[in-house]
């Protein structure tokens, strides 16, 4: 005759027996979302965990094992495991195989063909002030955020890596790449190498949408789609024309060419005539004219930055896509052989030059917003 032994709460021996070797394990599913599960063996196979998890079947079950270093390691049917040696995690899906990738250089095996950007953030600790980049050949890598999907199905080894992010912002020509998500347009002005109390018309760009205009308080959030560009316009800008300064002699400021540097255009300083000619190549265009890029020339009067800059000169002369005629585009200068087309664009009586503070950063913000005009952008 069988005989059992009563505890002092009523269990039996055996009851309390059992309850000593029940151990909880955290499992995740195909979200990686955790929750506990217990079992009663210390040492279970793959396929115990794959029930315990609530497979009836262990048939296309894959069971992957998260390690310290959090890489994940696959649990055969019949391979065992000692849950008495650490807190143990699992992931365990339902999949017929494993697909291999690589975050920052740490190797995963993971049972989804598909895989989420915050899933990777997850499987690679990535943290949340740096974003994740799909490793390409031959192309620009692509970031990847945490809604985005990625097809692990391809040929090879998926490899992503994660990197500081870097927010973006161009500021008349001028781009800034910030830290933080975030800027006050005085602070962009700043750190651009202009002026915020220069009296500005201030529009932020947004791909899409009509020009906003801004002011130097306002904050731009750069995680908002589409922003292009903080455009500069000088106030009270007219389209009159006003009578050429002859020039004889030609000084250029510091703050000239360091800003000429920064905008990566390759430009000379020219005399032709008796003129001083700075001379800008490849001048980037907005959309509307026949052409992306053209040759930008400011003349320079002799006693600059005291005397003002007027207008500009392009060659080839420049047209719309449209077909309309540009007025006031009747001054003519000669380079290196070629004729320059002048536009005839100054300052109104309301915002006059200032030899304080106004030089060559400030009229090629008036260069831009002439050219922007002409096809209403």
């Amino acid at each position: 005759m069988q005989t059992t032994t009563s505890t002092g709460d009523g269990r039996t021996l055996a009851e309390d027996v059992g309850a000593a070797i029940r151990h909880t394990i955290d499992v995740a599913d195909q979200t990686l979302t955790y929750l506990q599960v217990s079992i009663d063996d210390l040492t279970p196979t793959g396929a115990q965990l794959a029930i315990a998890a609530g497979f009836k079947s262990v048939n296309g079950v894959s069971v992957l094992q998260v390690l310290a270093n959090g890489d994940l390691e696959d649990v055969r049917p019949n391979e065992t495991v000692d849950l008495r040696s650490q807190e143990m995690r699992f992931v365990i899906v339902e999949s017929d195989r494993a697909y291999r990738l690589k975050i920052d250089d740490q190797r995963f095996d993971w049972p989804c063909r598909i895989v989420s950007g915050g899933l990777l953030r997850k499987l690679g600790q990535v943290p949340a002030d740096k974003a994740i980049y799909f490793e390409r050949q031959d192309q620009p890598d692509r970031q990847v955020d945490d809604h985005d999907l990625v097809d692990l199905d391809a040929a090879g080894v998926e490899s992503f890596v994660s990197r500081k992010l870097v927010w973006k912002l161009n500021v008349q020509g001028v781009v800034l790449e910030l830290s933080a998500p975030t800027i006050v347009v005085r602070e962009a002005l700043v750190e651009a190498g202009f002026n915020p109390d220069q009296g500005w018309h201030i529009f932020l760009k947004i791909v899409g949408q009509q020009k906003q205009p801004v002011e130097l308080t306002t904050v731009i959030d750069l995680r908002t789609p589409g922003i292009e560009k903080l455009r500069l316009t000088p106030k009270d800008v007219n389209n009159g024309e006003a009578p050429v300064m002859p020039c004889r002699t030609f000084a250029l400021l510091d703050i000239d060419e360091a800003h000429l540097n920064r905008l990566g255009l390759k430009w000379e300083t020219l005399v032709e005539a008796e003129r001083r000619w700075l001379l800008l190549h490849d001048y980037p265009l907005p959309v509307g004219y026949t052409v992306a890029h053209n040759k930008v020339a400011l003349e320079i009067p002799p006693t600059y930055p005291g005397a003002q800059l007027y207008g500009f000169y392009a060659y080839p002369p420049l047209a719309l896509s449209s077909g309309r005629v540009i007025a006031s585009t009747q001054l003519r200068g000669v380079l290196l052989g070629a004729e320059y087309h002048g536009w005839s664009r100054n300052r109104g009586p309301a915002a006059p030059w200032d030899a304080n503070t106004d030089n060559v950063v400030t009229q090629l913000a008036l260069v831009d917003a002439a050219l922007a005009k002409e096809v209403d952008e």
